[in-house]
Order: C-alpha cells, then structure tokens, then sequence
C-alpha cells in the first residue's frame, strides 16, 4: 500500500504545476491532499479527477480557506467529514476514509504563522485533536493520520533550530505537544521509524535563499497506530518536482488495502 500525502497550498495552482500528472505516475492506494482551498463543487470539475480513483473532500465554511481532500482506488465503506468541533469543522480540516481493518484521514492544521489570532486558534485546534487522538488509540481498529501539523518535533527536523524556538512551529508547547503523541500515547511517525537522517524537510520559507539552502522544516507527518509500525516499509520527502511550499511524503506500507 502506498499513501501519498501533500499539503498544495491552493489545488488549482498545483494542478497547474503538474500536480495531478505526477500523481497519476506514483501508483498510490491513497492520496491525502491539504490545503485544497476548494468547495466540494469545484473538486467536481474534471480538471481536478485522477484516472481510476474516487475523489472526496471536505470544505471549509470560509471560501478559498483550508480544505482537505482524499483520492482512493477503492471506494471506502465510508467516509466522515470533520471531527464535530468548530476548530476544525469550520475551516474544513478533518476527512476520513474507512477500509476494512484500517482507516485513512487527511487534517490540517493552522500553520500558526499568521499573527496572535492564528497561533490561538492553532493551539486550541491542538488541544481538540490531541483529545480526540487520545480516545481513538483505544478502538480496535488501525489508523493512519496524514497531513501538516506544522510543528517540527525535534532538531532534526529543522535546519536553524537555534535561530527558531521562538518562532510557531517549533514553540516549546507545540514539540511537547508532538511529543506526548508520539510518546506517551504511543502513535508512530513513519518518516522516522524508517530514517533518523536529517535534512529531510517538507517546508521552506517562500524565498530563493531558503530554497537553495535548504533551510526547511518538517511540517509534514503520518502518523500511526502502533499496530502499523512494523509495516512501514519505506518514506521519503522528494523535493522536486514540488507543486506548492510543501514537498509530498511517501510511505509505502507491507499492507494490502481492502474493503
């Protein structure tokens, strides 16, 4: 099982860079988009269909804000939008798919770069999630988390960690927060249970320099359950081509999905 998962900054812009043509070539069972800024009308278009999958999405209540979508080869046994609290639900942030042993969802998180109100709501959007990460942990059931949370959980994961604690998306809150998920409740980060290399970024600052350098940030996760760890087979953040400020992860998983 492959599962791809990009946030694309706006889907129309990375349609026109080529996003859907270099989809189409990954052979994913699953394609986790964020970011989409696009009614669930406008994903109707025929511009935004991937040859042989189904396509899923769900909307923020503001036009042109956040928005999450999911491409599938199979038809899930069923799909759930939103997470039933306003932090997400209102922007769109939250879309599952449910498969026979294992279900699949694409979030969104705010990148909290945008001023106070921004971080405030990112922080409580944190709050909300970790909640509800806590109580699906129980459920007999496997689950696979992809999206950005734009938070870089440790050193590694950041080019200028120093220069950076003070800046959202490496705050003391948002790494404890990653690591009481990770850690305390137990979910697997599958870059990283594959790889401790660094310079494996998923973001860069909008700017020539920071590109050229490398100055990245990993935004960008999937997160499992335990019971999925020892299926992780491969990941990787392809750096080119690249359809918006975010680079595409990779997993690939010894799993056959099945409805």
């Amino acid at each position: 099982m492959r599962i791809i998962s990009v946030n694309v900054n706006g889907i129309q812009a990375a349609v026109e860079r080529g996003l859907l043509s270099w989809l189409q070539a990954q052979n994913a069972d699953v394609i986790c988009l964020q970011d989409t800024r696009a009614s669930a009308f406008e994903l109707d278009d025929p511009a935004y269909q991937l040859d042989g999958y189904f396509l899923y999405a769900c909307e923020a209540e503001v036009p042109a804000q956040g928005g999450v979508a999911l491409y599938s080869r199979l038809q899930p046994k069923a799909v759930i939008s939103g997470l039933g609290f306003e932090t997400a639900d209102r922007y769109g942030r939250y879309l599952q798919a449910d498969f026979d042993k294992v279900s699949i969802a694409t979030l969104l998180l705010p990148s909290g770069m945008n001023g106070d109100e921004d971080l405030n709501q990112k922080f409580k959007l944190m709050d909300d999630f970790g909640k509800y990460l806590d109580k699906q942990r129980r459920k007999r059931r496997e689950y696979i988390y992809c999206g950005s949370l734009y938070v870089a959980q440790q050193k590694l994961d950041i080019k200028n960690w120093r220069d950076s604690q003070q800046s959202p998306g490496f705050l003391a809150p948002e790494r404890a927060w990653m690591d009481e998920i990770v850690g305390t409740m137990g979910y697997v980060d599958a870059l990283r249970e594959v790889s401790r290399e660094g310079d494996q970024y998923s973001w860069w600052p909008d700017n020539e320099q920071a590109e050229m350098l490398n100055l990245g940030w990993r935004f960008d996760y999937q997160l499992l359950t335990p019971g999925l760890r020892r299926f992780v087979r491969s990941a990787r953040l392809p750096r080119q081509p690249r359809f918006s400020q975010h680079a595409p992860l990779v997993v690939d998983y010894d799993w056959t999905l099945t409805i």
